[in-house]
């Protein structure tokens, strides 16, 4: 079991593991606040944490960019730990899906408020209390198609591009001051379809992969709580590919 000294905000986005990450990390977190989730699906979090035993918060928020919203984040969310943050998921996240042609320049900045200068600026507003603090762990969120290109994921895969391309900075910048930063890349990741459903495209876009299926949101959190721990100590800079095999092996037609 990971080490249960850690405690920090969370934040997730419209992504499916952001929910199971939460849930997967109650027992062994002191405290999960959730940012950029509607209320009403914040609450129901909050009630399973703590159902199943763990402590959370809920704390809203508008993810949109700014420092000045990121900074008011941290701050709070600091408040509400104690005074201490040790953990930081950046996982909040949108995907429109319009074609290059397609995008505005309107779509362009918010998705790239959201998906890269978020976590940026949150990252900035949290790492120097967690070095003086003796150090933590930020984990964030890239995706696969960072690395693999899709039709209509020009816009989206180049924010997770950027949040791969950070979690190597961040580890020289921050490693030596105690604080580890990683990420996981998930693949093809859905909820478990109704009986007797049509086949999903994910479903069928994971056909010959090694791992032959989509994976479930709870394989995204198994890897996300295992960074965070103190299992994970030596592990810095590193992208996590959680997605069956998807990338790293070439796709054998069923």
């Amino acid at each position: 079991m990971p080490s249960g000294r850690h405690r920090g905000p969370t934040t997730p986005g419209r992504l499916p593991e952001g929910r199971a990450s939460r849930g997967r990390a109650a027992p062994a977190t002191a405290a999960s606040v959730p940012s950029r989730s509607p209320g009403e699906r914040g609450a129901q979090v909050v009630a399973g944490i703590r159902a199943s035993g763990g402590r959370a918060d809920f704390l809203a928020a508008d993810l949109d960019g700014s420092a000045e919203n990121s900074q008011g984040l941290a701050d709070r969310a600091r408040k509400t730990l104690g005074g201490r943050i040790d953990i930081l998921v950046n996982n909040a996240g949108i995907y429109p899906a319009p074609a290059t042609t397609a995008t505005d320049e309107k779509t362009f900045h918010e998705v790239y408020g959201v998906n890269v200068k978020a976590p940026f600026f949150l990252t900035a507003a949290v790492a120097p209390a967690m070095a003086e603090s003796g150090g933590g762990v930020i984990i964030n969120l890239g995706s696969w198609i960072a690395r693999l290109g899709v039709p209509l994921g020009a816009l989206y895969s180049s924010t997770k591009g950027a949040m791969e391309t950070l979690t190597r900075a961040w580890a020289a910048e921050f490693g030596p001051l105690g604080i580890r930063v990683n990420a996981v890349s998930p693949g093809v990741v859905l909820p478990p379809a109704p009986e007797g459903s049509e086949p999903h495209p994910g479903e069928i876009m994971m056909k010959g992969t090694p791992a032959g299926e989509v994976g479930t949101p709870d394989a995204i959190a198994h890897a996300v709580v295992w960074l965070a721990s103190d299992e994970a100590t030596f592990v810095h800079g590193t992208v996590v590919d959680v997605d069956g095999g998807r990338t790293a092996v070439a796709v054998i037609a069923a």
